[in-house]
């Protein structure tokens, strides 16, 4: 096992469990928060007695010699995907957005539900958000809210819509950021 690189090898915390199916091509992780499983494309070798997961370059079928050359990138594909798996199954994912702007407000509507958020953005209307089930939100002020749930790629998208309702601006830098983002303010016209 000299040969394995420290690039495709992915060291497992002592709280997750994993489970390997070659027939069914499935990586399943067993961790403090959750279980998750993923449908993965090339083989792994599970080395349980170091705790390491490594990402071969053999697939499950036969590929043609042009796709080859993809495989590479399969590799490096697969062991992002095991890793955000495991921070998954291990911990919360969370976001925090920040609302910069005079006026600039939302609020969580009781009346409907904690899953509806109200934007005020400057528009002549205000703005109705629906946050998804399996995602938590909760507002720390009126200009704050903080989004957290256990899918990574379900809380990132849903903070990047929702960004995407006001865009943070270049010449005042009005708009919805991420907590720690700062934006570097152009300059104006001169007349």
């Amino acid at each position: 096992m000299s040969n394995i690189r420290k690039k495709y090898s992915i060291k497992i915390p002592s709280d997750i469990t994993v489970l390997y199916s070659n027939k069914k091509q499935l990586i399943s992780m067993i961790g403090p928060s959750e279980t998750k499983s993923k449908k993965i494309k090339l083989k792994v070798k599970l080395l349980k007695n170091k705790k390491i997961i490594y990402v071969t370059s053999k697939t499950f079928k036969e590929l043609p010699n042009y796709k080859k050359k993809t495989i590479k990138a399969l590799k490096g594909t697969t062991v992002s995907l095991i890793k955000q798996l495991i921070l998954e199954t291990s911990a919360t994912i969370y976001k925090k957005l920040k609302f910069v702007g005079v006026g600039y407000r939302v609020t969580q509507d009781n009346n409907i539900g904690d899953k509806l958020l109200l934007l005020k953005l400057g528009f002549s209307h205000s703005i109705y958000f629906k946050v998804p089930t399996e995602l938590k939100v909760f507002c720390l002020k009126n200009t704050k809210v903080f989004l957290y749930g256990n899918s990574c790629q379900a809380v990132t998208q849903i903070a990047s819509k929702l960004q995407a309702c006001k865009a943070p601006e270049p010449y005042k830098g009005k708009g919805i950021l991420y907590h720690n983002e700062t934006i570097k303010l152009k300059e104006g016209k001169k007349t």
